[in-house]
């Protein structure tokens, strides 16, 4: 939860604070009234309110958060966010094509990391399974066209050598 409570000189109450989508939602509740501090059940009110409207921040935040789940976002090169094509270092010293995969995972809370060698899987299952791993940790399913479309994106031969220089 981000509901806090603030007692310094200046505010007594409650801050609920949210990041959503790149914006800062805050807002306060005063736990004064007359110039005195609030107790028991007044206060209890105050802090009721205040976990309300996190609570409504927290489902507009999980809305937002699914919604750009669900849409591919390309940098500035023409790769998908999350998937790159990489070479990778091996402990022989050769240089490996591979999709690199990081994303910040909704199953375990937290960035995962994984890559697909190019060579080993080949370029079409490389990316699928790519693609299988990102979708996992973002809850995308199979079934669906962001699915489908990532699926469709997959690099050509002459980009994997672009990306890859």
């Amino acid at each position: 939860m981000s509901v806090e409570l603030l007692d310094n000189p200046r505010f007594y109450g409650f801050r609920v604070r949210r990041q959503i989508d790149g914006k800062t939602y805050q807002e306060y509740f005063s736990l004064k009234e007359n110039s005195k501090r609030m107790r028991g059940a007044k206060k209890a009110e105050v802090k009721a309110l205040a976990d309300t409207r996190d609570a409504e921040l927290k489902v507009l935040q999980q809305k937002k958060r699914d919604k750009n789940d669900r849409e591919i976002n390309l940098d500035e090169t023409g790769q998908i966010k999350g998937i790159l094509c990489r070479m990778k270092r091996e402990k022989s010293g050769t240089l490996t094509p591979v999709f690199q995969v990081g994303v910040m995972s909704r199953v375990r809370m937290k960035i995962v990391n994984t890559t697909v060698s190019i060579p080993k899987h080949g370029r079409l299952e490389a990316w699928r399974r790519a693609v299988d791993f990102y979708c996992e940790h973002k809850n995308i399913g199979k079934r669906t066209k962001t699915y489908k479309d990532l699926i469709a994106r997959c690099p050509k031969p002459a980009q994997i050598k672009r990306y890859t220089q």
